[in-house]
């Protein structure tokens, strides 16, 4: 099938389009003065030398008292000064198409994509036959970010043999999705003009969440519990309620929701969030490519990259179903209730499931804002205290982002709804190590009066004529953020708050646009193919708190990077723990900090890989290496640390059944032979 003239990199999983053109500098001064402690990153494949603060965080890390364990993240058995230690054999780098554990693990591949889960339980057909009926009652395709749920949490249980794995499907891949791959019908031009409606239902329903109740026999085997009432997948095309200030707001307006509180679907859910009272955030990430304008975009379009043609051209289903027309968001109609121009705009938010109620409808909560969010993370919660949380925006020059809420936390009536009114801020980070948040609220003067300076003026590529109110911004965030004066980052992705330190921390995948002209000091490296990570903590330890002190954990890259603190090399990469482009970031219960890799594979690198790192002593080790093609991406446990469940997207060849043609996405389930705690 005739493919359109676009960008050649735009079907690749992690193509990210730059569509920042705002130039904020927020480091006016940059090496004005000699800072007293220095984090340097020297060497790697072609790397040059790279200066920022390091600040030590340990100052930042008291314990509060009143701190209330939260149902998602249960206390670990056993938990010791030294529960962070490494206690594994590194393994080796692997190009190998299997997955690599330490000696003493196994790995087993576990509900692959196809897997048969809710209704008639249609079996998954080898051959690409399933109908997108079929793959409605299926597992989705492409495994993404998920948690474990014990299936007594809501009693105050902490299962580690049962509970519902929830997991979100990012995106498909339509050779093997179908028999033959996508068809359609294409002009004398190549261009296409139709696709069949049946394809199209498919591909949407393989996208979005599954939630699977899963149980552990006695043999030590996990297994679906197949008939269960929490079995459910959550699709493209499932209605959705639009919850927050954004709800009712005009720009939302469409033909299926007049009044602009309904939407159909997620897409493009790639890191999720747990909150405090047991539910699950799936994120939106990039779902700009899902829609297209052929005629002039708005503001809203251009700045998340919209264009003239999506990605899978569900727009163009033979049938002009209601359902399938929404995909196009040009504006052909005399007013927005008589056409789909707003349905993008119901998309780029966090979207809440409670795998408990599978009756329950999803919650899109916008008062998170609205750009490509990779996940959330939620900070420790307090009774009598607003609730935190941080997401980031993958996107090359996008930013970091925290939300407190306006009502406070208490477990007994803590729900959805504490999401729906508080302040979202957005990071900058200042050249001395010190940080800023800086609200998104036009009831802040200082934000107001930014935002009145900009008007008539072009932010970035946007003509800014100013915004309508509240809902506005958040229907605009990234372009609030412009004019906030926020801090460009390398590809912020997921995030993850050490149980111990309480300190923050944010993958920054890569950025191999990041040039001379415009590092800084929390992105320091040109060209930053290999990426890094970097952390926080909030002053006075207070999530709620507008400053934080920075530094950088580790640079990524190849053998003999260094992070250097005070002239002391803290970490030296070699071969047990080489790797690039750090993408999900886990806390275990017991403190440690597993780092997962989509990046470049090479006979260097091998495949991408999973580490473990000692967040106080930086002391990093190999720890699981994916089969060929994938991405290893989304990790949990269940509460006893026994058994982990790692995702892998995109394998290419024919894992993990050797007997097929087809890869297939799947879950891996690690344990330990000798029934330990995995890491120890």
């Amino acid at each position: 099938m005739a493919k359109h003239d676009i960008d050649p990199n735009y079907n690749d999983p992690n193509y990210e389009p730059v569509v920042n053109h705002s130039g904020n500098t927020p480091f006016e001064s940059v090496l004005a003065s000699r800072l007293k402690r220095r984090s340097v990153m020297k060497g790697g494949m072609g790397a040059a030398l790279a200066s920022v603060m390091g600040l030590s965080l340990a100052g930042c890390s008291d314990d509060d008292d009143d701190a209330v364990a939260t149902p998602s993240t249960p206390a670990p058995d056993g938990d010791t000064p030294s529960a962070t230690e490494l206690g594994f054999k590194p393994v080796a780098v692997s190009t190998a198409n299997s997955v690599v554990v330490p000696e003493g693990y196994t790995a087993k591949a576990f509900v692959p994509w196809g897997t048969p889960l809710t209704g008639s339980l249609p079996e998954y057909r080898a051959d690409g036959n399933n109908t997108g009926e079929e793959q409605e009652q299926q597992v989705g395709m492409h495994h993404d970010g998920m948690h474990f749920f014990p299936i007594d949490m809501k009693a105050g249980g902490n299962s580690s043999t049962e509970g519902l794995l929830v997991m979100n499907h990012e995106y498909i891949n339509q050779t093997h999705i179908h028999p033959a791959g996508a068809t359609g019908e294409t002009n004398l031009d190549g261009v296409i003009i139709s696709r069949p409606a049946d394809e199209v239902r498919k591909e949407i329903a393989a996208h979005g969440v599954s939630v699977i109740h899963i149980k552990q026999g006695a043999d030590g085997e996990w297994t679906v519990v197949h008939g269960s009432p929490y079995n459910r997948r959550v699709t493209g095309g499932t209605e959705m309620d639009i919850r927050g200030p954004v709800s009712g707001y005009s720009k939302l307006v469409t033909s299926f929701s007049p009044l602009a509180n309904q939407t159909r679907g997620t897409l493009n859910n790639c890191a999720m969030g747990p909150t405090p009272w047991g539910t699950y955030l799936t994120a939106e990430e990039n779902w700009h490519g899902y829609f297209a304008n052929s005629g002039v975009l708005t503001r809203e379009q251009a700045r998340h990259g919209v264009g003239s043609t999506s990605r899978y051209d569900w727009e163009l289903a033979d049938n002009a179903a209601d359902e399938y027309v929404r995909f196009n968001v040009t504006a052909i109609a005399a007013s927005a209730d008589q056409d789909y121009r707003n349905e993008a705009n119901t998309y780029g938010y966090m979207v809440e499931i409670d795998p408990f109620a599978p009756e329950s409808r999803p919650q899109k909560r916008t008062a998170l804002g609205r750009f490509g969010h990779e996940g959330v993370i939620f900070a420790p919660v307090t009774e009598g205290e607003p609730v935190v949380c941080y997401s980031g925006d993958d996107s090359r020059y996008e930013y970091i982002y925290k939300f407190v809420s306006a009502q406070p936390y208490y477990a007994a009536t803590a729900g959805g709804h504490l999401l729906n009114q508080g302040t979202l801020y957005v990071a900058r980070f200042n050249e001395d190590g010190t940080g800023e948040w800086l609200p998104l609220d036009l009831s802040d003067a200082g934000f107001k009066a930014k935002v009145d300076a900009a008007v008539g003026t072009t932010v970035g590529a946007i003509a800014f004529d100013g915004f309508e109110n509240q809902a506005d911004v958040l229907v605009n965030t990234r372009l609030a953020a412009d004019i906030a004066g926020a801090t460009p980052m390398d590809r912020p992705e997921w995030g993850a708050i050490d149980p111990n330190s309480g300190e923050v921390y944010f993958t920054l995948t890569n950025n191999s646009k990041r040039t001379a002209d415009d590092i800084d000091a929390a992105n320091p490296v040109i060209n930053n193919i290999n990426g890094h990570i970097i952390r926080w903590a909030e002053a006075g330890s207070d999530y709620t708190a507008t400053s934080f002190e920075w530094d950088i954990f580790v640079f990524a890259g190849e053998q003999g990077t260094e992070t250097v603190v005070d002239g002391e090399a803290v970490v030296t990469l070699d071969d047990s723990n080489i790797f690039n482009s750090p993408d999900g970031l886990w806390f275990d219960y017991n403190g440690r900090l597993w780092i997962q890799t989509d990046g470049y594979s090479n006979e260097v690198f091998g495949n991408q890989m999973m580490l473990a790192a000692n967040p106080v002593t930086r002391e990093i080790k190999r720890f699981f290496v994916g089969p060929q093609g994938c991405e290893v991406t989304g990790v949990v446990t269940t509460p006893d640390s026994k058994t982990m469940f790692v995702n892998i997207q995109h394998p290419k060849a024919n894992w993990p059944n050797a007997a097929e043609a087809r890869p297939r996405d799947a879950t891996v389930i690690v344990t330990r032979d000798d029934g330990g705690v995995i890491g120890a």
